[in-house]
């Protein structure tokens, strides 16, 4: 299959630091339409979203509210959700179109190697840890990505509206088997890493993750994460 247009859905809330970083590495050869899904920035998220041609949508604040409601705003086959503090390296247009064109990657998702924009020791080993639990666990996050056919995104049923584990509870709908690690980088902002700490940071983020596997309601989670 191949595709007839891809969609980015980005999630942002006073993403002004980053996003205009996060929009030009999306500039190249793939016929892209990109939906900016505000969640109630006081910053000019909006206008440098607009200033590099995407369309703003607002949203109640929430990564999984507004991914779901970005990814209502359009109609191609392909849509890869993207975070604003994230920038895909040159090579990200080949690799999407190698997976878009098989057609067996209709009933798959896709998604990119992490890399953190920090020289830290730490950011190896954080990275080579996040290449583990995709590989293995079939838990990729979303500041991996995620690309997909529209299709299968439908199917499943979409992003639920939680306000943390939203990337986690639809990989896991996807189902590890049907996730395939794309043969590009994407490199995210290493500010909260360097602020709490590598070793701290990956331990914060793993206790949340068994207390939502183990059942907790995400927003408890979301509680005991800070958001």
């Amino acid at each position: 299959m191949t595709p007839t247009g891809l969609d980015v859905v980005i999630p942002t809330l006073n993403a002004g630091a980053t996003l205009a970083a996060t929009l030009a590495a999306l500039q190249g050869d793939l016929a892209i339409t990109i939906t900016v899904c505000d969640g109630g920035s006081s910053d000019d998220t909006a206008a440098i979203a607009r200033e590099a041609g995407a369309t703003v949508v607002t949203a109640p604040a929430g990564r999984g509210s507004q991914l779901a409601v970005g990814a209502g705003v359009g109609d191609a086959s392909w849509i890869l959700f993207l975070h604003a503090d994230t920038v895909l390296t040159p090579g990200w247009t080949n690799a999407v179109r190698a997976f878009t064109s098989r057609h067996i990657n209709i009933g798959k998702a896709g998604y990119f190697r992490l890399r953190f924009a920090s020289a830290d020791p730490g950011a190896r080993r954080v990275e080579r840890l996040a290449a583990w639990r995709a590989h293995r666990l079939g838990l990729p996050y979303g500041d991996q990505g995620l690309l997909m056919a529209r299709a299968l995104y439908e199917y499943l049923g979409g992003f639920k509206p939680l306000p943390l584990m939203e990337d986690v509870d639809l990989v896991r709908r996807v189902g590890r088997k049907n996730l395939v690690s794309l043969d590009a980088d994407s490199v995210t902002s290493a500010a909260r890493y360097e602020r709490d700490g590598w070793t701290m940071r990956p331990l914060r983020n793993l206790s949340c993750l068994t207390l939502y596997l183990t059942g907790m309601p995400p927003a408890v989670v979301a509680r005991l994460y800070g958001r």
